[in-house]
Order: structure tokens, then sequence, then C-alpha cells
């Protein structure tokens, strides 16, 4: 299987911030830049792998500086590592205040996807090829997060050993 650059992956999209976006604080709704980042990360998952993809995990989403009405938001995602089916996949989330054109770094998230074949079955994935400084660090550092990955979703298995179904009125 040919492997692919960060490159091949990379989506890049700006929008407005309007007032139905923004929560009493008069910042973006978490959960609205939340949905934004699965779904920009979505295409780049499956512009790597070529092949319907599932979210298997947010990692994680760091929430770094508020993002306002008075700024444009650009997404920008791509495959940062492979494992056989599933990706990494990094969203860096840069506010720019249209006044005055300062940009600066809002938030970033990372997300784990799964290829998937014509039967629903994991597939196997490109390997990745990182090029820039930013790319290289993300690639180099991937495998530390994997396992943590690994093992946060062993806990998490084990602790729904201990929820219940069952309905609270019950």
């Amino acid at each position: 299987m040919e492997e692919k650059t960060c490159n091949e992956s990379r989506v890049v999209r700006t929008s407005r911030v309007f007032p139905t976006d923004v929560n009493n604080h008069n910042t973006l709704f978490g959960g609205k830049l939340m949905s934004d980042v699965d779904n920009i990360a979505s295409i780049s998952a499956q512009r790597h792998s070529r092949t319907e993809c599932v979210t298997a995990s947010t990692d994680s989403v760091d929430f770094l500086s508020p993002i306002t009405p008075e700024d444009s938001v650009c997404f920008e995602s791509y495959v940062t590592w492979t494992g056989t089916s599933s990706m990494e996949v990094f969203v860096k989330i840069t506010a720019e205040n249209l006044k005055n054109g300062e940009r600066k770094i809002a938030a970033t998230a990372f997300l784990t996807f799964v290829a998937l074949d014509d039967n629903g079955k994991p597939t196997r994935v490109p390997k990745v090829i990182p090029e820039t400084e930013e790319e290289k660090k993300l690639h180099e550092t991937a495998r530390e997060r994997a396992e943590k990955r690994k093992l946060h979703r062993k806990s998490s298995k084990e602790l729904a050993n201990y929820l219940t179904t069952k309905k609270p009125w019950e």
C-alpha cells in the first residue's frame, strides 16, 4: 500500500461566528466547535483512506482561547499517524479578529477514525509521510498518544461493566 503525505489529507475551512453560534458569554459554543471539528476531521480521514470511516474517539479537544463574534474561525485538519485500520487526525483551530487581523490558536483536537471496507469491517490504511516541522512533531509524538488511547479505552470498557441501562425512574 502506497504511503501518503499529510498534505494529501489536509482540509481547510474558514467560517464566520454568527450570533446564533455563541453562548451567554458571547463566545463560540464549545459544542458547535466540537461538531465542526468532527466534520472536518472525517473528511481528512476519508481523503487519506479513500474508504468510509467512522469516528472511534475524540481523544482531546483543548480550548485555548475564546472565539468571539468579531473572529473568523479557520479549521485545518490532516492525518498525522496511522495504525493498521485507524488514523489519528489533528485539527488546529485558528481565530482571526476580522477588524485588526490578529490571529491566535484558539483550540486543538485529536480524533481517531477507523477505515471500513464495503462490508463495514476495518480495512488497512496507508502510512503517513510527514513533511513540515509541525507534521513531523505530531507524527513523532503520535505513538505515545496511541498508547494512552488504548489505556483509556480499556479503562472506559471496565467502567462500562459497572454502569446500568436501567431507567432512573424505575
